[in-house]
């Protein structure tokens, strides 16, 4: 996540780019942004290229680069209150969606059915997954049965067998011989559009 000096710093360097078609000198940037020191401004930049956001070219004055810049960022602008409300204090930050969600070894898959319904997993959600051969007892996975059906449940190990349970109380667990069970991978988080 972006704090707000680094992003406000990003970006005065787009607009600055963008209008001047090369980089600003930390010098520009502090009086460009409103900061005396140029040494918070350096810092800033350093925490932005760790992020992946600019890269600094060896041997030259106006040494910025930027990458992608905003692309995946959303503004995580505050907190809001799902019980008793709260005061309304906007602190923005620039949360990677990106960085959050997708990494090498995920995958989404579209859920289809109820039976994680009471895991505030509902049909139509997409669910982000990870590749996995092995889980917990507890965690919530992509099981596969018998080679051919692939189902998302709470898995939970005994001797000799897997049980598969469902976040429904109107569905019975599944229980399978510890042979019939692959674990593909394991939920990490959901997407849930509305229109």
């Amino acid at each position: 996540m972006l704090t707000k000096s680094q992003h406000k710093i990003l970006k005065f360097l787009e607009r600055f780019f963008s209008n001047n078609g090369h980089a600003p000198t930390v010098a520009e940037i502090a009086t460009g942004i409103g900061i005396k020191s140029r040494g918070v401004v350096y810092r800033n930049l350093q925490a932005i290229a760790t992020k992946g956001l600019i890269r600094f070219i060896p041997g030259h004055r106006r040494n910025i680069e930027l990458i992608n810049s905003r692309l995946g960022y959303l503004p995580l602008v505050g907190r809001i209150a799902a019980g008793l409300p709260i005061e309304a204090i906007e602190n923005v930050e620039w949360f990677n969606i990106a960085e959050q969600l997708a990494g090498d070894n995920r995958y989404l898959l579209q859920v289809k059915g109820d039976s994680m319904i009471e895991d505030s997993i509902c049909d139509g959600d997409i669910v982000i997954c990870e590749q996995a051969k092995a889980a917990n007892n507890g965690q919530i996975v992509v099981a596969l049965i018998d080679n051919q059906e692939a189902t998302l449940k709470r898995i939970k190990y005994s001797s000799d067998s897997v049980t598969l349970i469902p976040a429904n109380a109107t569905l019975e667990p599944m229980i399978y011989a510890r042979d019939r069970v692959q674990v593909q991978g394991v939920f990490v988080g959901l997407l849930r559009l509305t229109t």
